[in-house]
This record gives structure tokens, sequence and C-alpha cells, in this order.
């Protein structure tokens, strides 16, 4: 989910602990749990410094390590250790659970969008995404904020919250049935799919949608379970070339690999260099696929640039390639 919602959420869940008759009981443990929550909402997030230095290290790393089993385990240990110092008096035990809680509570949310994580590390470095929440949702959003405004202006948080945490337990439900919805319908007009990808928007009913079968892409939108394909592409498996070969070992490409679970490729040579660009086709955008991968290299395969990352316009592209040079 978005910052935004993380420290909602943290609110939220801060507000519930009040229902703990030893935080509601001592107001030391209450103030330190509240200001644990809200951390502890924020914290495996923490790899979005990455960004600074690049996309390919951001794309590779962002929801890896700090959303797996050990760092989950290890946030709660760290905060306390900061937070405990200032509040001597506040219960150890309690405190430390609540602050699991909004750590667990953090990552376990993030793998209902279609970005994922690798929360199953290090059992398993697979992406975890089941594409049923926008990671800005307008609606968790605004309950949140109305459950807070409610308890701002006099309501008892611990069961104004829990109220909220059941609405957004069925809204949940509401979610994967209306994806099932979706993907049944997108199997009517693809029978022989063998993967459909959902990715939410914003909008309730509106659906990006990737699917493929043995021989094609399919790229479309559903609105409700009215589905629209797009764009078609036949499926062609990337060949053990000496040019593509080279490339995969760019880490940018190596990165978007490592994230992007359906794509398309292309190779244009020139006459002093060649391109290999990689298209990930689950955020089609006004008949553009913006997330790619980029990798130009010399005639002797020896790499000139390169880029992973959001683009929007080819102009825009070049203009990345040619002030990013290769790592």
């Amino acid at each position: 989910m978005d910052t935004g919602t993380h420290v909602v959420m943290g609110i939220a869940l801060g507000g519930l602990a009040t229902l703990d008759p030893v935080v509601a009981s001592n107001s030391a443990t209450a103030t330190s749990v509240l200001i644990a929550t809200i951390a502890g909402s924020q914290i495996p997030d923490i790899d979005t410094v990455l960004k600074l230095r690049n996309n390919a290290i951001y794309i590779r790393n962002h929801r890896g390590v700090t959303h797996s089993i050990p760092a989950v385990l290890l946030w709660p240990l760290i905060l306390l250790a900061v937070i405990f110092p200032f509040f001597p008096g506040a219960n150890l035990l309690h405190l430390w659970g609540w602050t699991f809680a909004a750590v667990f509570i953090h990552v376990f949310v993030d793998i209902f969008n279609a970005y994922g994580t690798q929360a199953l590390r290090p059992f398993t470095s697979k992406w975890v995404a089941l594409g049923v929440i926008n990671t800005f949702d307008p609606i968790i959003f605004g309950i949140h904020v109305a459950a807070i405004v409610i308890w701002v202006i006099g309501a008892d948080p611990g069961y104004t919250f829990l109220g909220m945490f059941i609405v957004l337990i069925g809204y949940y439900i509401l979610r994967f049935y209306a994806q099932a919805k979706v993907r049944g319908a997108v199997r009517k007009i693809i029978p022989d799919a063998t993967d459909i990808i959902t990715s939410p928007t914003m909008k309730f009913n509106f659906w990006r949608i990737a699917a493929m079968n043995e021989e094609e892409f399919f790229v479309g939108r559903a609105m409700g379970t009215n589905i629209v394909i797009y764009d078609r592409f036949k499926r062609v498996p990337v060949p053990k070339t000496p040019v593509l070969e080279a490339a995969k070992k760019d880490s940018n490409l190596a990165a978007f690999l490592s994230f992007s679970p359906v794509y398309r490729w292309e190779l244009d040579e020139y006459d002093d260099h060649y391109e290999v660009r990689f298209i990930d086709l689950r955020y089609r955008s006004n008949g553009h696929y913006p997330f790619v991968a980029v990798v130009q290299l010399d005639l002797e395969l020896n790499p000139i640039s390169s880029y992973t990352g959001w683009v929007f316009s080819e102009k825009k592209l070049r203009k990345k390639l040619s002030i990013i040079p290769v790592e």
C-alpha cells in the first residue's frame, strides 16, 4: 500500500490497542504503543531509500528483504530498542506485541496488490502478489480516515476501530469476489488461458488484465465483467543469442526480469549498436506500455547504456538512455 494508507493503518491499530486492558490502564504503554504502531506500519518501506541510488537496485530490492520473515521478526525488536527507553513505565511485552502486529499487517496487506512482496523469504524469493487491491485504494483510505475522525470527535477508539476492521474484512472479501468474476469473464473469451493477471485500479470496477495461453499474450481491461482485449502478441521465447545473453547481464534488465512475470521483447539492430527492449504487459495506459527495460550494446556487445523503470514517452526514454550509463 502507499505511505498515506500505512500511516492511517498505524493510527487505527494504535486505537484498536486500547481494547487491550494493559494498554488502556497505563498511559505510558498507550502512548508508546500508538507511536510504535505508526512507526511499525512504516518501517518495512525503509527500502524506498534505494531509489536514491538507481531504479535497478530499487526494483530488485523494494519489498524484498525488508518484508521477509526475518525482517518481520527483527523490526519490532529494533523499534522497541528505540522507543522503550523513552517510556520505561510501559509494559514491554504488550508494546512488543502491538509493534509486531503493525509490522506484520504492513507486510500482509502489501501482498494483496499487483506489485506484491517477497514475504516468504528466506524460503522462496517468489513474489507474492494477489492483485485484488490497488496500491492506493480510496475506499480503504477513506474508511480509515472516517474512523479516525469519529475517534477525534469523541467515540471510543477501541470499538470504533474494531468495527472498522470488520468492515474492511468484508471489503476484502468483496474484492476477491469481484476478481473471481473478472477471471471468469476472461476465461469465456480465452478458454485456454494458462495464466490471468489482474491489476486493480483506483476505480472499484476497473481492472487491467494481462493473460496468456500457449501461443499468445492478451492485454486488455475489465469494467465489471465487460472484457475488452486491446492487444494480442505472439509468445516468442527469448532465444539464447549472443546479443540477448549479453543484454541479460545488465543490472537494469536483470532487475526487470526478477520482477516482471509477463513481458514481450524486441531486438533492433542499427549501424553502430544493438538495442534490446523488454516490455511489461501488465500496465498498459492510454495505448502505451510504460514499464520497460532497455539495454544498448555496441557491435562488440559491450554495454553502452541501459534503463529500467516507468517511461511514458519515447522521447523521455531516449533522454534517459543518453544520460544514464550502463552499470
